[in-house]
């Protein structure tokens, strides 16, 4: 096997139209091929060895560089004084110059080298056009093909290049299977030994956010904004919104008419993921009341120097306070920022114990007529008698 180099000049050209590369790229690649297939049939891997090809002729051209010394050691890496000055006239020991060799043609083992430096090049150099083709991408939603399944990794399929989605990125509960289409954010590009990596995600706060940002316009206007989001995907998930224009209700806004534009972004990352939209405001006590929100707070204190809030509730209110598994208020302190402790709002013991005393005070109060009519009913009978013709002999004396 020969290197046809008219037959490599004219493939530079349908390589780049199919790899969708610059040609002067391919072309590079191809010339530091054939610098190392020059380096194995004809000189010395160590050697210095730039190599130009005419496109147009197949013409290949090697240049060596030499040093310019008094007496040579080595053919292969110096030159005499003497040819060096036939070359370039003004040349004198110690320079450094390039050798014009032309070249007619490679042995079988120099083409093979060729060829697997070419793929490789060109493999690199594909990588770093999708690298920076993606990288002005970062993030945007691109729509994906599930190519495949590895244990709890996702590799998606996004055109020119395949994403990957870890499980850390995904949808608590979200099922995914070869040739499913998704919408995924990317989220980085990251340079690894095999190429750069697409990292994507459905599981980000911001894919939440660019979702509502397809689906709400008056973002784009300004009129209303996304301040804080919080997340865990594939339960719930809590906006805090704001408008900028006096009238806008910014949480019908985001909501729609019918709930329209809530209900897409849910069918987007689905169902059972609740999504909370409430008002943000700037004074930290109400927004913790809003973040908190469907729960009815009695009041909040804050403890600005530990970065707590105290959140006290109606009793009827604290499971809704604190979600189920603890979800509405651990959402509600990642969107504000502050540690929330949720309390009932029951009487204090000191007022409870003064209220227990009347109780037991007033137990011997009820008990003492009984007690007073119990020896009466024990009197004898003469007794009776007696007071009887007393009160008789009264009755009549008052006659």
């Amino acid at each position: 096997m020969e290197l046809d180099m008219k037959q490599l000049a004219l493939a530079v050209r349908t390589i780049a139209e199919e790899k969708n590369l610059p040609e002067e790229v391919v072309q590079e690649t191809v010339e530091q091929a054939l610098a190392a297939a020059y380096r194995r049939d004809y000189g010395d891997r160590e050697q210095e060895v730039r190599v130009s090809m005419n496109l147009n002729t197949g013409d290949v051209d090697a240049y060596v560089t030499k040093d310019v010394v008094e007496k040579i050691h080595d053919a292969k890496y110096d030159i005499s004084l003497k040819d060096a000055q036939v070359m370039k006239k003004n040349a004198k020991l110690g320079d450094e110059i390039e050798v014009h060799e032309k070249v007619e043609s490679f042995g079988r083992v120099a083409a093979q080298t060729a060829k697997q430096v070419i793929l490789q090049r060109l493999r690199e150099a594909e990588r770093e056009i999708i690298l920076a083709e993606y990288e002005d991408k970062i993030g945007t939603v691109l729509n994906g093909i599930v190519a495949r399944v590895e244990g709890r990794l996702v590799r998606v399929e996004l055109g020119k290049a395949q994403g990957i989605m870890p499980a850390s990125e995904q949808i608590q509960g979200e099922h995914y299977y070869p040739g499913q289409r998704v919408k995924v954010y990317l989220k980085d590009v990251e340079r690894g030994q095999r190429g750069p990596q697409l990292i994507v995600s459905r599981g980000s706060t911001e894919f939440v956010e660019w979702l509502f940002r397809n689906e709400v316009p008056e973002m784009e206007s300004g009129a209303v904004e996304i301040k804080k989001i919080a997340r865990e995907a594939g339960v719930r998930t809590k906006l805090a919104v704001n408008s900028t224009v006096q009238g806008v209700d910014p949480v019908g806004t985001f909501v729609g008419g019918h709930g329209t534009r809530v209900n897409a972004v849910m069918s987007e990352v689905g169902e059972q993921e609740k999504i909370d939209i409430v008002v943000w405001d700037d004074d930290i006590k109400t927004f913790i009341t809003n973040a908190l929100s469907p729960t009815k707070v009695t009041r909040v204190e804050i403890d600005e120097s530990k970065h707590k809030a105290t959140v006290v509730v109606p009793e009827d209110q604290l499971s809704i306070a604190i979600g189920k598994s603890g979800q509405n208020v651990r959402l509600a302190s990642k969107i504000s920022g502050y540690e929330l402790d949720i309390e009932s709002d029951q009487k204090q013991p000191s007022e409870s114990k003064p209220a227990e005393t009347v109780v037991q005070e007033a137990q011997p109060v009820a008990e003492q007529p009984k007690e007073d009519n119990k020896p009466k009913k024990l009197k004898k009978k003469s007794e009776l008698e007696s007071s009887l013709l007393d009160a008789v002999e009264e009755h009549g004396t008052e006659e």
